[in-house]
């Protein structure tokens, strides 16, 4: 038997997402023709549709994030899962006077989350919801956000960043929609991540489910490159049961595990802790193609993939079955870090350096510096590695999104740095992202 290939199942893919009247121009056959079925659409195919050149990298409120939208909402009917009671999709509009709208260019567009419902099957816990969410955004043709010099114009495929979240959202929905939880669970596709989380800022202020009822939220970010088995998860203190539930399943799933912090950081899971939530950010950490026109979905891993999303349908499950709610605990954020409100400071704060994404045991290596940034102008370049920053050491690049979060545009800071064989210090005045 000849099966499709993969050229035509893409092809039915974008049909899948196009408006009805687009698919009536394809029209029927007279005669019917009994046709093999085609295999199941995997999480590959999906984060190989997301990812695709048409989609020119998914700029929040452009029509390629408008057909990516779309395919999530079809994608989730497809699965078992039900509309909200407003419908697929939430939106709303990206303010025109916000630092970040102006510097991507997208102020006044509209922005959409994809909602997606599964009912508990408990008369009395179903009433209350369990979060997974991922966003689907990413940087469109570059420029803004971007960490490749001189990209502007040539698209951002975000395959890792974010295609495979959303992704594995969909496995996980196919997956408990077989035999749902007690509690219901929601599955959310945030726009606007990469513009300061305004999509999960946005669902935090208008709730499908109060949050009053909401136990936790898992968020899905960059969760298709597992590299020696090395798992990362944000947020294992912002519960008191957490700690002990992942070393429970870490024990069958065995991952060299990483479970830390409190549940503030640069991706979703912020909006909902800052609002008082326990939160998990699952994440099997940055690499070198992060923010590049280089992030591909041939670069996924889909065993690893696999594994990172058994790993999660147990989280949820266990999460959404237990008898009682989960004991939140607050944990304060850093100084002049998110407060009240999600994301600002951590968007905000701008030091203008473009970083190896790559292992740099000991510090942060650069690869260069932005013309005209605070960077550039206290004397930073190329091939320095930042040790510290203020009084913060600098390990690996998640410390130095801490160190800048912990400050607020207008801060001058002390960074310390390697140079060759010498160290040194230089002075920043932090600026603002666009500004």
């Amino acid at each position: 038997m000849i099966r499709p290939t993969f050229t035509s199942r893409l092809a039915a893919l974008f049909l899948l997402a196009a408006p009805a009247g687009l698919q009536a121009q394809f029209g029927t056959q007279q005669q019917p023709v009994v046709k093999p079925a085609p295999p199941p659409i995997t999480a590959i195919d999906d984060i190989r549709y997301l990812s695709d050149d048409r989609l020119q990298g998914r700029m929040t409120g452009s029509p390629g994030a408008d057909t990516a939208a779309a395919y999530l909402a079809r994608r989730f009917e497809q699965v078992g899962l039900q509309p909200a009671a407003g419908g697929w999709f939430q939106s709303f509009t990206v303010a025109k006077e916000a630092p970040v709208a102006q510097s991507a260019r997208v102020g006044g567009l509209v922005g959409r989350n994809v909602i997606g419902l599964l009912p508990g099957h408990d008369p009395n816990l179903r009433n209350e919801a369990v979060i997974v969410g991922a966003h689907y955004d990413h940087l469109g043709l570059g420029g803004f956000g971007s960490l490749d010099p001189d990209s502007t114009g040539k698209v951002h495929n975000g395959a890792d960043d974010n295609a495979s979240g959303a992704a594995m959202l969909i496995q996980i929905a196919s997956r408990l929609a077989q035999a749902p939880p007690a509690r219901t669970v929601l599955f959310i596709a945030f726009s606007g991540e990469e513009l300061g989380l305004l999509g999960s800022a946005y669902y935090v202020k208008q709730p499908v489910y109060s949050l009053t009822t909401t136990s936790a939220m898992i968020n899905l970010d960059m969760v298709g490159r597992l590299r020696n088995g090395r798992l990362i998860v944000y947020g294992s203190r912002t519960a008191k049961e957490f700690p002990t539930l992942l070393d429970s399943l870490n024990w069958h799933a065995g991952f060299d595990l990483k479970a830390q912090g409190d549940g503030y950081g640069p991706s979703d899971q912020s909006s909902f802790y800052a609002a008082g939530l326990p939160v998990l950010h699952i994440f099997t950490d940055l690499h070198e193609d992060y923010h590049r026109t280089t992030d591909d979905w041939e670069k996924i891993d889909p065993e690893g993939f696999r594994r990172v999303t058994n790993f999660t349908v147990g989280l949820v499950t266990a999460i959404a079955n237990r008898p009682t709610r989960l004991t939140p605990v607050e944990v304060p954020p850093p100084s002049h870090a998110m407060g009240t409100t999600t994301s600002a400071p951590a968007y905000g704060t701008y030091l203008g350096t473009i970083p190896d994404m790559t292992d740099n045991p000991g510090g942060v290596r650069l690869l260069g510096v932005r013309a005209g940034s605070p960077a550039e102008q206290a004397g930073l370049r190329g091939d320095d590695i930042i040790t510290r920053i203020g009084s913060m050491e600098i390990p690996d690049l998640q410390a130095m999104s801490e160190a800048l979060r912990s400050h607020a545009p207008g801060d001058t800071v002390s960074i310390v740095i390697r140079r060759g064989d010498k160290v040194t210090t230089v002075r920043a005045r932090l600026g603002t992202r666009g500004g």
